[in-house]
């Protein structure tokens, strides 16, 4: 299976990286980054519901900060180290305590590339020890390389990848000014290396690419089987909030989660019943009934290569 999420993750970052990026660009303007309260003490960033380009730089999904009497903790970096550092002028807006931990849900580059930005204000980074096969393959290399390209001068010469100061396999627990985060590993699902960050005190969930609101969900290297087990999971979390991966926050989270769920159990449905009577892919697509997802945001753009991922996925799983 680690063959099939690495060829899937090359796969779907090639598409990513190729011509549908450039006709998006022309038509969007610099997105505003405000930090929104999320509870008494967590606060988050939107991005915006589109692939990435210069001229969004790359500000395509969430991300968290949570304010402790002794620093405080970043969920996910962002795409750029332009982006890391609008974020930490958000942060500064609200306290000057210093940003102490940046917890990485997952290594996709939407997540990561503003990672150096808080490594070097000396920020310790943690992440789930999967991710250090990606980050050591040619497919993490090749993704860098055509984002200098497809996202400058936002993603440049200068951008790193950043491995973690603190790799973790299992359930772990950080306390940070007697404030208690619960990191959870929910992967393989999105990626080998996916974690959860509760924070129990104030009922909040932050869910990486789990959880996509409002929008289709990215599903190019995924193990949707997988994801689907996290995703009941995540259920089980007496949450209030949902802090996801992309979209807007989630209030109604057992909603939200299931709205991710329903759209993997119908790849798993469709593309799986095609895989096994050995139907050819384009015949299957076509035939397949999309209106319950269509209207969503990303479907034209990211919905065909979910579908043909699965597809092969399942061819696979079949064997």
């Amino acid at each position: 299976m680690a063959f099939w999420m690495r060829l899937f993750r090359a796969i779907g970052c090639a598409a990513l990286c190729t011509g549908l990026v450039t006709p998006v660009c022309a038509a969007q303007e610099v997105p505003r980054m405000q930090a929104q309260q999320v509870s008494a003490s967590a606060w988050y960033v939107e991005g915006v519901s589109a692939l990435g380009t210069p001229a969004n730089q790359n500000f395509i999904s969430n991300a968290a900060f949570v304010i402790t009497p002794a620093g405080v903790v970043v969920i996910d970096a962002l795409g750029s180290p332009a982006l890391a550092t609008r974020l930490l002028t958000e942060i500064r807006k609200l306290t000057q305590q210093p940003v102490t931990h940046v917890i990485v849900t997952h290594y996709h580059a939407d997540h990561i590339y503003g990672l150096q930005t808080f490594r070097a204000m000396g920020a310790k980074i943690i992440a789930h020890q999967a991710a250090r096969v990606y980050l050591n393959s040619e497919a993490a290399r090749l993704r860098l390389e055509a984002s200098r390209q497809e996202l400058a001068p936002w993603i440049d010469a200068k951008t790193e990848l950043i491995e973690a100061d603190q790799w973790i396999a299992g359930d772990t627990s950080l306390v940070l000014g007697g404030v208690q985060f619960h990191i959870k590993p929910v992967g393989p699902s999105h990626t080998p290396e996916d974690l959860a960050v509760y924070l129990q005190s104030e009922k909040v969930l932050f869910a990486g690419d789990l959880v996509f609101r409002s929008r289709i969900p990215y599903v190019g290297q995924a193990d949707s089987r997988h994801w689907i087990a996290a995703l009941d999971t995540l259920l089980g979390f007496e949450t209030s909030v949902i802090v996801p991966g992309h979209g807007a926050l989630s209030t109604e989270t057992r909603k939200d989660m299931q709205m991710t769920r329903d759209y993997l159990l119908y790849l798993r449905k469709t593309m799986g019943v095609a895989a096994r009577n050995l139907e050819p892919f384009e015949d299957a697509y076509k035939a397949t009934d999309w209106s319950s997802f269509e209207q969503l945001p990303l479907f034209r753009v990211a919905n065909r290569m979910n579908a043909y991922n699965t597809y092969l996925l399942l061819e696979h799983e079949a064997d």
